[in-house]
């Protein structure tokens, strides 16, 4: 007895467990007006390969469900057994399995219902990682905002056609990662308002898809929003749920970056000791992540230069801006020249932490190999507002200092 792995397969491709297999094998018979005949012992003797040739009626709903021919789901036709069937009855069955598996092949609710599985999944994952990498590379804009939507809107299609619960709960995942990927850009591109509602909307499809890193993301954004907003009280808040999500336990980079969006909101709060407590612990974290671990790939971002990078903004906050230009060193010393957005904004941070130390020339040079990097991309507006930062603290620092005025002649009209 040879067990029946095609059949296997090709539940797991429909995400399909034995009993969700047994109900809609059934629910189809229902349908064509006949008995539910099928039973967990029916599957397992498939899978067994006990049984090796279904009854008619089953193989046609097998058929239907899979779109496949049976001989591909790994059944076998048995050899021809006169005393058991005359050649009239077995011309009757096979009228009735091809008529049946005709018109279930052509119903379009079944056509529909039967196509999403784990290739389907794949697809709409390609889509997501397609869409982060441009981001990476260009920060937020509209247009990138419309496409993650749009394709958290086809995971949604799709699941509502997923043949097993756990194809539902990844394409859930995916629209909500999709979605929060949409509220990222809007938030890169100063669009608060429209980052705030696909928050809300993302942190209910992570629930539904039981998605704790996409839920995790969905509080760091909150923390960044609120931190922009400069509603500090609530940022520490967004912080603190971030570290409550349980994939914190489980993964130290997820509590790593939890911890250092925290310490931002101590230290927006000018609350020195708990800042720098945070950031002691999101370095500890991140000693111990394991780098071969899989991840969406949003946090890709995340490792000892983004931590750094972090680490120079609180710094910076709590008026160590020695200490923020030492880490914005060390983060551009190790960030990975792919993420050209983070080394720009990094760029832009230390161009900061140098002005707020009285280092006029060095903080403006910085502040122009921000727009060297960016190349011809336009600045994401949260970028511009950064770079604005620096203008305006430029010339309250130094308003009659040649080289302020200089670099205010040449970039004024490029970053506004």
């Amino acid at each position: 007895m040879t067990e029946n792995a095609a059949l296997q397969q090709h539940m797991d491709e429909l995400g399909l467990t034995q009993g969700e297999l047994v109900r809609k094998l059934n629910d189809w018979l229902v349908e064509h007006g006949h008995a539910g005949t099928v039973s967990d012992r029916t599957v397992r003797y498939w899978k067994t390969g006990k049984t090796r040739w279904p009854h008619t009626r089953q193989r046609a709903a097998l058929c239907a469900l899979f779109r496949r021919p049976i001989e591909d789901l790994g059944f076998i036709r048995p050899d021809a057994h006169p005393s058991r069937t005359t050649p009239e009855q077995d011309d009757v069955n096979r009228r009735t399995f091809m008529a049946s598996t005709a018109a279930a092949l052509t119903a379009p609710a079944v056509a529909s219902r039967t196509m999403v599985g784990s290739s389907d999944v794949q697809t709409v994952r390609r889509e997501l990682d397609r869409i982060n990498a441009l981001d990476d590379q260009r920060g937020g804009n509209q247009t990138l905002e419309e496409a993650a939507l749009g394709a958290a809107r086809r995971a949604l299609g799709l699941q509502r056609s997923a043949a097993g619960q756990r194809v539902r709960s990844r394409l859930f995942a995916l629209a909500s990662d999709l979605t929060a990927t949409a509220a990222w850009t809007a938030l890169d591109s100063r669009q608060f308002g429209r980052a705030e509602q696909h928050l809300e909307r993302a942190l209910t499809l992570a629930g539904k898809g039981g998605d704790k890193a996409t839920e995790l993301r969905v509080w760091n954004s909150m923390s960044m929003l609120a931190y922009q907003r400069k509603n500090y009280a609530d940022a520490l808040a967004a912080g603190q749920a971030a570290l409550r999500v349980g994939i914190t336990r489980r993964d130290p980079m997820y509590a790593s970056l939890a911890h250092a969006r925290t310490a931002i909101g101590h230290a927006a709060l000018g609350d020195r000791q708990a800042a720098l407590r945070s950031l002691g612990y999101a370095g500890d974290a991140l000693t111990k992540t394991a780098s071969d671990e899989p991840r969406p790939s949003w946090i890709a971002f995340y490792g000892p230069a983004e931590l750094q990078s972090l680490t120079a903004i609180a710094q910076d906050l709590l008026g160590r801006h020695a200490e923020s230009e030492g880490a914005s060193h060390q983060a551009l010393a190790m960030l990975h020249p792919h993420f050209r957005r983070n080394r720009a904004l990094v760029t832009a941070r230390l161009a900061l932490a140098q002005l707020h130390q009285g280092e006029i020339e060095a903080g403006c040079a910085s502040a122009e190999r921000v727009f060297t990097l960016m190349g011809d991309s336009p600045l994401p507006a949260r970028m511009r507002s950064l770079i604005g930062d620096f203008h305006r603290d430029l010339f309250t620092t130094a308003p009659d200092v040649s080289t302020a005025k200089a670099w205010g002649d040449r970039y004024r009209t490029e970053w506004s």
